[in-house]
């Protein structure tokens, strides 16, 4: 597949197709590394650890339930 790059403001952006998205589970949302190996651009989504993915979960819950939470530690 060869793409062109898009004027977006002073920088330049690449459009990634749906299926593609998709395919590596990736949204709007999810971090990106892009790095280069002085020949290629290399764009990859950052996937957190078993560690940090609990972590980040046990934190949202807490969020979401924090009300609740408080009444039951009474």
């Amino acid at each position: 597949m060869v793409k062109k790059l898009s004027a977006v403001g002073n920088s330049l952006g690449l459009i990634i197709e749906r299926p593609i998205l998709e395919l590596l589970d990736i949204t709007k949302d999810t971090p990106l590394e892009v790095k280069t190996d002085g020949e290629a651009l290399i764009i990859r989504p950052v996937r957190l650890s078993r560690k940090e993915r609990v972590r980040e979960s046990t934190r949202r819950m807490i969020a979401a339930h924090d009300e609740t939470l408080r009444k039951l530690a009474k």
